[in-house]
């Protein structure tokens, strides 16, 4: 069987911070997203993808519809609006809601403290993540602090995982 995504929850991620300092790769996504299943299905099963995401970053999966708890900067995020008797979309997680992404699936990176850097939204293939997996990893991002910049970096970017 292929290498997998060494997933964990957002609470695992930012305590192994605290042993070992390390970005966090978080990917939200809810149950009825169909973009979410296809991210699933052809990016994070990339081999190239999925070695990049084990060595650089602690890499997190939060279904942000779902009841798992977040304790992230002194506050604890719950959902109480969740009801296990809806079937299709269900109340929007705390945390979903104060990382006030724009839709799903969002990728949102986080520094070596927890900090938030930048949500990316919407599906990416392999090669389209590896552009933003790479530049956040090697502190690029910093630098790009124009759209010209960035439309520069992302011109002369050459991706390299493979198809």
């Amino acid at each position: 069987m292929a290498q997998e995504i060494n997933w964990m929850t957002m609470d695992e991620a930012l305590a192994a911070q605290k042993e070992n300092p390390k970005k966090i790769m978080a990917d939200i996504y809810t149950t009825w997203c169909g973009p979410c299943k296809m991210m699933d299905k052809n990016t994070f099963t990339n081999k190239d993808l999925v070695d990049y995401v084990n060595e650089n970053y602690y890499a997190v999966k939060f279904n942000a519809e779902g009841t798992e708890e977040v304790n992230y900067n002194d506050f604890k995020y719950t959902n109480p609006n969740y009801d296990p008797n809806r079937k299709g979309r269900n109340g929007t997680h705390f945390f979903a809601h104060a990382l006030k992404l724009q839709g799903y699936p969002s990728i949102v990176f986080f520094d070596e403290e927890g900090g938030i850097i930048s949500p990316v939204t919407g599906y990416r293939t392999p090669q389209q993540l590896e552009l933003y997996l790479k530049m956040i990893a090697s502190d690029e991002y910093k630098e790009l602090t124009t759209e010209d910049k960035w439309v520069e970096y992302e011109k002369n970017f050459e991706p390299s995982f493979k198809i």
